[in-house]
């Protein structure tokens, strides 16, 4: 087939993550987007240490810096009767996350992907799959001053996000779906003061404050999906409440300036979806999805990305067939983020903290270490199946916490 190795449709964190890896290794690669970058999207912002550790090993944490993206390394997590302060314990030598605007690292990572030797597509939407004998062939799709052409490939990769055209073109299937939990509000603040990260749980909401580009900080809140319908109706007065919440940051908030709009998004989807078929591959959100109260997205795709370039390259390079390949990322894929999706799901629910997740704040505060490691969790450093396992949290609480809280179980 005379074409492209791999189109990837969608040119936003995944996408351009994974056409970067794949031209960087030879192969013949077209990224498309129907935006024009820089271009913003909704967002939960945060990168992550391990996402940060992967842009350090791919040689782009130096531009992203340079874009004047500030660090985050101290984050303060207030659960109103307990507070912690701490640091991010390393990951592969790094110890800070980044939440940097869209407008900026989704540019970045296009541009990392061009200079690696991949064509790109800007304001170009695929329409369409082209299929022959029951395999994508390609993709059909027009732009701004191009008529409608076809382009051909070995495989069309969809990281066209959580209404992915592909994944819906080719059936991909749903599975651990969960229902829409929460909502997410957020917007930029001029002028507030922040030495660090800022995270409040509060009943019924979910609030955090991080630095961005252009000495902005971004606060975010989230709330129970059921409350949106009356949330909506007065969108700033309710986001404010929720900040007035959490200490001080309602005065903060309002001695500063509010630089944009604010964004308001009920879309907050939970599932994964086959990741493979004859001839297409999911990569970052049209793959697996999730409430970004744990901020996680981003950091996902970047990973995903990596797995799915590392298993198309052996595909295409014929060290495997690339259908046993692309299974194996699904493995892996869901092997990876199977722990924080349940975890993601978890938060989004807002239940009332358990005795065992109010013993285990007490527990942490005043111990340095402790918090790290807590934090890392969050992060994703951890795997939170790996923290919050019983063995950890004996050790974490000792036996006399853990037999108070078996205690209290039975009680109920």
């Amino acid at each position: 087939m005379s074409g492209y190795d791999v189109i990837v449709v969608g040119a936003r964190v995944a996408g351009a993550a994974t056409a970067m890896l794949l031209a960087r290794q030879g192969v013949r690669v077209l990224l498309i987007d129907r935006a024009r970058f820089p271009s913003d999207t909704i967002s939960s912002h945060q990168v992550q240490v391990p996402g940060i550790a992967r842009l350090s090993r791919w040689g782009l944490l130096g531009q992203l810096h340079a874009a004047g993206t500030p660090p985050t390394r101290r984050v303060r997590f207030d659960a109103g009767n307990v507070v912690l302060d701490g640091h991010f314990p390393a990951c592969e030598g790094v110890d800070t996350l980044y939440s940097p605007r869209r407008t900026v690292l989704d540019t970045l990572l296009v541009d990392a992907a061009r200079a690696a030797g991949a064509d790109v597509r800007e304001q170009f939407r695929a329409e369409e799959l082209t299929w022959s004998d029951g395999r994508v062939t390609g993709i059909r799709g027009s732009g701004r001053g191009v008529g409608p052409v076809t382009e051909p490939a070995r495989l069309v990769v969809g990281a066209d996000g959580k209404h992915s055209m592909v994944a819906g073109a080719a059936g991909a299937a749903r599975y651990r779906e969960r229902p829409v939990l929460s909502f997410a509000c957020y917007s930029y603040w001029s002028g507030l003061a922040v030495t660090g990260g800022e995270i409040y749980q509060r009943p019924g909401r979910a609030v955090a404050v991080f630095p961005t580009n252009a000495d902005l900080v971004m606060v975010y809140m989230a709330a129970p999906a059921a409350e949106f319908s009356t949330f909506r109706h007065d969108i700033e007065r309710n986001y404010l409440a929720a900040l007035d919440s959490c200490g001080d940051l309602g005065e903060r908030v309002r001695a500063s300036v509010r630089a944009e709009r604010l964004r308001t998004t009920p879309d907050q989807p939970n599932a994964f979806r086959t990741s493979h078929g004859p001839g297409w591959a999911l990569a970052g959100d049209a793959g697996v999805v999730m409430d970004s109260i744990s901020a996680q997205g981003i950091t996902n795709a970047l990973r995903d990305a990596e797995l799915l370039a590392e298993a198309i390259i052996a595909g295409l390079g014929g060290r495997r067939p690339l259908a046993d390949a692309l299974a194996d990322h699904q493995r892996r894929r869901d092997a990876a983020v199977r722990a924080m999706y349940d975890f993601t799901v978890g938060l989004a629910r807002f239940a009332p903290p358990s005795l065992a997740q109010r013993r285990l704040l007490a527990a942490l505060a005043g111990r340095p270490a402790e918090i790290s490691r807590f934090l890392g969790a969050f992060a994703g450093i951890t795997p939170v199946d790996e923290y919050f396992a019983p063995g950890n949290m004996l050790r974490i609480l000792g036996v006399r916490g853990v037999t108070g809280i078996a205690a209290a179980a039975v009680r109920r």
